[in-house]
């Protein structure tokens, strides 16, 4: 019997593997992981109909900002010599003009500056306060949450009117307090979307692992809480931007609201519809402005919804 004497060096002792063999394979290439943002990016360039709303809204938002510094007509200016006058080229009012002899197209810009810019301070204004005040609520739970949700009702007992008003009478008549009015209110009901949600998220299984490993709550509320609660809150939001230019549109019709020489399109509208029969471009031009808005803020919640809701990843 002869006994194999061959020399094996220390690598081939602790490897089982000759000196002279393959390599071990290569670990693969792992691709990190995208963030929420990205993610949702990607899955909303995929939906055409949202990215064609966001397209025109972005279109609309530059042409109501910039529009007015190349038109030929101020804002209350007065054609003494076209009162009513129809669409036309040759009278340099491109989609007529109203009763006093204004240009309506310089109006309505004018109109979707106010309006947009009413929409959108105050969702952000309900949208922050309202999201923060569910997630907090529901998240503590117990008598806390109970406290925060009579806050709630006793808020919603409130007549929107008469608080509106108040304000009015007490710091004058301002467009910025009309934003703060309209925000104040409108997160009642995002607070209580969201508290809803986290009612039943925070009993999910990664809830109950941050809580193992240790994380802070106000992390957990912030970082898993609301960003599974995006997919109703955003759909809520282009509910809410609709609403709220409707709300500005009945206050300026109450003559609380935006003042002459301002106009928005809530007020066009109002004024156009008195106009129907006789001129009705004045009802018309202003509407179709604010349908096409409302139509692309509807397809484009539905884009960022599939787009944002985890359970659809």
């Amino acid at each position: 019997m002869t006994t194999d004497t061959t020399p094996y060096s220390s690598d081939e002792r602790s490897t089982g593997l000759p000196a002279g063999g393959p390599n071990p394979p290569a670990a693969p290439d792992v691709k990190p992981g995208d963030s929420l943002g990205r993610e949702a990016w990607r899955r909303l360039k995929q939906n055409k109909a949202a990215m064609a709303s966001l397209v025109i809204l972005i279109v609309m938002a530059i042409i109501c900002v910039a529009g007015p510094w190349f038109m030929p007509w101020d804002l209350d200016e007065v054609d003494w010599e076209a009162f009513m006058a129809e669409p036309s080229l040759s009278s340099g009012h491109l989609l007529g003009t109203d009763a006093n002899g204004r240009d309506l197209l310089t109006r309505t810009l004018y109109g979707g500056r106010v309006s947009l810019s009413v929409a959108l301070v105050a969702t952000v204004v309900s949208l922050v306060i309202g999201v923060l005040y569910g997630a907090i609520s529901g998240y503590v739970g117990g008598r806390v949450d109970n406290a925060m949700m009579r806050f709630v009702d006793i808020m919603y007992s409130l007549p929107f009117m008469f608080l509106v008003i108040l304000l009015m009478v007490v710091f004058g008549r301002n467009i910025f307090l009309i934003y703060a009015a309209i925000g104040a209110v409108e997160w009642l009901d995002m607070a209580r979307i969201v508290r809803g949600q986290t009612l039943g998220l925070k009993r999910r299984e990664f809830i109950e692992a941050a809580h193992a490993l240790g994380v802070k709550g106000s992390t957990i509320v912030t970082r898993h809480l609301i960003p599974n609660a995006l997919g109703p809150v955003i759909v809520y939001v282009t509910l809410t931007v609709p609403k709220v230019i409707l709300l500005e549109s009945f206050l300026s019709f109450l003559g609380l609201g935006v003042q002459e020489p301002l106009t928005s399109w809530g007020v066009l509208i109002s004024e156009g519809k008195d106009m129907m029969e006789t001129a009705p471009w004045m009802l018309l031009v202003p509407s179709l402005f604010l349908a096409v808005t409302l139509f692309c803020l509807n397809f484009l919640g539905d884009g960022l919804r599939d787009a944002l809701d985890p359970k659809t990843r």
